[in-house]
Order: structure tokens, then C-alpha cells, then sequence
């Protein structure tokens, strides 16, 4: 069987996510001689965002600032940190679970005064 475009029809979708994530969905196409079912599948990511801390802390003294991780998704994730910059520290892994915000514990210990 050898379709045209003549055969053709489009249906047009229009999609609007609140939030990252993964989304399906099935259609259900009947006539009279035939029942499709189509399934969709979106997968929706945040776009790359770029966040500034302020530490203030004495010299030689540590401070920990708890930075919340929200896993909006329908899957675990587990996260790789990579800290760049002298004085910062943290876990190099993290695990959040689908629908739970964990909180990643930055640590700045600034080892002169600046």
C-alpha cells in the first residue's frame, strides 16, 4: 500500500510544559474501518542557568551554604559536581530521587583573607 500526499493529514499539536520533565500522552484515531493509537513521548529540560552565591566568612573558618536540587522529572538522577575555584568544597556525587529536592552542601573555607 503506497500512500500520497494526498492521503495525508496533519494534525497539528501544540504543547506547553510547566516544568521539565517527561510527558506522554496517547491519540486515538477512529473511522469507520481503522483505530490508530499514537504515542508521544516529550522530554522537557531546563534551560542552562547560571546562579551567583556570596560567602562571607572569617578567614580559616568554614561556612556551608545548602543549595537545593528539585528533580521535577519522573526518573532518579545522579548528579557529578564540579567545583572550580580554590577554597570550595563539596561531595563529587549526588543522588536525587524522582519528585524530591535534596540539598547539596557547598562548603567555602577560604584559607587567606581576600
Amino acid at each position: 500500500l503506497f500512500l500520497d500526499k494526498s492521503d495525508a493529514v496533519e494534525l497539528p499539536i501544540k504543547f506547553i510544559p510547566q516544568c521539565a520533565g517527561c510527558y506522554r500522552c496517547q491519540i486515538l484515531l477512529k473511522s469507520s474501518c481503522d483505530v490508530r493509537v499514537y504515542e508521544i513521548e516529550c522530554v522537557v529540560n531546563t534551560d542552562h542557568a547560571e546562579a551567583q552565591l556570596e560567602f562571607l566568612s572569617p578567614a580559616y573558618q568554614a561556612v556551608i551554604q545548602d543549595i537545593p536540587i528539585s528533580n521535577m522529572s519522573n526518573q532518579d538522577w545522579k548528579l557529578e559536581a564540579i567545583l572550580e575555584g580554590e577554597g570550595f568544597y563539596g561531595p563529587p556525587l549526588i543522588n536525587v530521587c524522582l519528585g524530591e529536592t535534596a540539598l547539596y552542601p557547598l562548603m567555602f573555607k577560604p584559607v587567606t583573607e581576600s
